[in-house]
């Protein structure tokens, strides 16, 4: 339902016939020297693009490509007498104003070209929505024209006089050179009119894109604080086990050496005391400690009486082979003093 209402709106600003498109110039300035004239011709071109919409559309399957161009003239002209004789019939007197305009739909560029961009290519619903909008958007601009005109030559709104008649209005409005100004002033007005609803629109949407920039930013802020928070948890968490770890280690170690100083301190007690067997007492820490610091200290003192001992006997040996020697050397000189 939406899409067949944004192809009603479509013609009537975004895509209008007369001040977007440029289309159908021909009646534009021709016949809006008043807002009754730009009304009904726009009235007639609408009841035009609505049969020609809905006929092509009906019968796209059935028209060859190759002619498709010649088949809407034909179905477009059939629409324009079938519009012209009902004007004719009903609003005479508007038919007698129009006269040789009615005729010339036939070959307006917007009955054409709505045909060949949308009626031949979308259904019959959708193509009757889209003649819809596209004439009420060609009726709106050509009434406009028409009012702006008709009160700035005529002083009048839809053929009621507004100020009297010793008012002067200004008469090139209602001449061709006022058609052509009449349209530059409006094509100008609604220009900027899309021009500062497209700055608005940019400026909206610049916003919206900071405000999502920022966003991503802070959301990516967020996420690699919150990784490092994981890294150092995970972190802390190793250096954690790993201090466990070095502390049921150094625990262990402590209570293998106190098991191992607890015994030898039993088998000298064993052994310095008699054949009575005394129960084992547990050492605390501090003992295991002490007496581990003694036990090492007795084995430093037993090491250095070792080495003095190696150390005494090297000497003693030096001076049994110097006496050695000198015995030697003092027996020559008996066998010489006894052999005279």
């Amino acid at each position: 339902m939406s899409k067949k209402i944004n192809i009603l709106t479509n013609g009537l600003l975004k895509e209008n016939p007369s001040f977007v498109q440029m289309l159908g110039m021909c009646p534009t300035l021709a016949v809006t020297v008043s807002a009754i004239n730009g009304f009904g011709m726009g009235m007639a071109t609408t009841a035009v693009l609505i049969m020609s919409n809905v006929a092509i559309s009906a019968l796209r399957k059935v028209i060859p490509a190759k002619i498709r161009i010649p088949a809407f003239i034909v179905v477009i002209a059939t629409a324009v007498t079938i519009v012209g004789m009902l004007m004719e019939t009903y609003v005479s007197s508007l038919y007698e104003v129009l006269g040789l305009f009615i005729p010339l739909i036939v070959v307006n560029c917007i009955i054409l070209a709505r045909a060949e961009a949308f009626a031949f290519e979308n259904g019959v619903l959708a193509s009757a929505m889209d003649g819809i909008g596209m004439g009420l958007g060609f009726t709106l601009s050509l009434t406009i024209l028409g009012i702006v005109r008709e009160f700035f030559g005529e002083f009048k709104f839809f053929g009621h006089m507004l100020f009297g008649k010793s008012a002067e209005p200004c008469l090139i409005f209602i001449q061709p050179p006022g058609a052509f100004l009449t349209l530059a002033l409006l094509l100008a007005m609604y220009n900027q009119f899309n021009i500062s609803k497209a700055k608005k629109k940019k400026a909206i949407e610049d916003a919206e894109r900071k405000a999502r920039k920022e966003a991503e930013l802070a959301a990516a802020q967020k996420a690699e604080e919150e990784r490092e928070r994981k890294r150092l948890e995970r972190e802390k968490k190793k250096a954690e086990a790993a201090a466990q770890k070095a502390a049921e280690e150094a625990a262990k170690k402590a209570e293998d050496e106190a098991n191992g100083s607890s015994e030898t301190v039993k088998d000298e007690k064993t052994e310095s005391v008699s054949n009575k067997e005394e129960p084992a007492k547990e050492m605390t820490p501090e003992e295991q400690e002490a007496e581990r610091k003694r036990l090492k200290r007795e084995a430093i003192k037993a090491k250095q009486a070792e080495k003095k001992a190696e150390e005494e006997a090297k000497k003693s040996e030096n001076e049994k082979s110097e006496d050695s020697v000198k015995a030697s050397d003092e027996m020559p000189a008996q066998d010489s003093v006894e052999k005279p």
